[in-house]
């Protein structure tokens, strides 16, 4: 009797394996891509085959989706998705909401964010969304002020008022980790933080609120949204075990949003 139950077990997840359905999701390097190795573990006995995709910027991803490369992401909050979608007219629907990556400001040069000097170079992420949050971050600090009515995406036009006379350089978010030695400050993404080994609770010098209107998302293209496999995906990253991982893993850095 025990072979017996033991064969059918075999069988049944034999069979399991051969009707799995197979499918493609885009993340950054970081907790993006570590999240979703996790949340593959919890998809497989489900049904769902997860093959994860790094990219190593914010613009491929969403491309890659529309081009038929992968059938969904998890990288981008939903500020970066509609400016995407209305700059380069993808037609992409979100399907479900992931975690928070506060973004942090670091520096290799000062400790405290109210040492910042005159002048200060400050480099911020140069996509409309990211450099604006970044933007945004400065001014809840009291650094700047943006002019009224510049919304979630201002730039650095915006700036109304400036009294440290700070010089922006506007770079890509996967470099920022790099240019610590020759900027007073960078603000950085916390998947690109951590990626470069910087921890977003010990070295970052301030944070954004927890409150922000940046939580992540999972994307997949306009007309998907009711294929089963998206439920399961979506299922998957909301389990017990895959909050309980990003509890344990990143002390703080990393909010989830279920």
């Amino acid at each position: 009797m025990l072979r017996l139950t033991t064969l059918t077990s075999v069988l049944a997840l034999a069979a399991t394996s051969l009707m799995a359905e197979e499918i493609k999701v885009g993340v950054t390097p970081g907790p993006h891509a570590q999240i979703m190795e996790e949340v593959a573990k919890v998809a497989a006995p489900m049904g769902l085959d997860i093959d994860v995709v790094e990219f190593s910027d914010y613009v491929i991803p969403n491309t890659a989706l529309v081009d038929g490369d992968i059938q969904a992401n998890s990288f981008q909050h939903e500020p970066y998705l509609d400016n995407q979608m209305k700059d380069r007219g993808f037609e992409l629907s979100v399907v479900g909401t992931t975690i928070t990556t506060p973004m942090g400001i670091y520096s290799d040069k000062i400790k405290d964010i109210a040492d910042l000097a005159d002048d200060a170079k400050v480099a911020i992420p140069n996509d409309p969304t990211n450099g604006g949050r970044a933007l945004l971050l400065l001014q809840d600090l009291g650094i700047i002020t943006l002019t009224e009515g510049s919304g979630l995406v201002p730039s650095p036009l915006d700036i109304q008022d400036n009294p440290k006379g700070l010089k922006f350089l506007e770079l890509d978010a996967a470099q920022l980790p790099r240019t610590l030695a020759d900027v007073d400050i960078a603000i950085i993404n916390t998947n690109y933080a951590t990626s470069a080994g910087l921890s977003p609770k010990d070295d970052s010098i301030a944070i954004e609120k927890p409150d922000s209107p940046y939580v992540n998302i999972i994307v997949v293209r306009k007309g998907d949204e009711d294929l089963p496999w998206v439920k399961t995906l979506v299922d998957a990253y909301h389990s017990d075990a895959v909050k309980t991982f990003i509890e344990q893993s990143y002390d703080g850095a990393v909010i989830t949003s279920w």
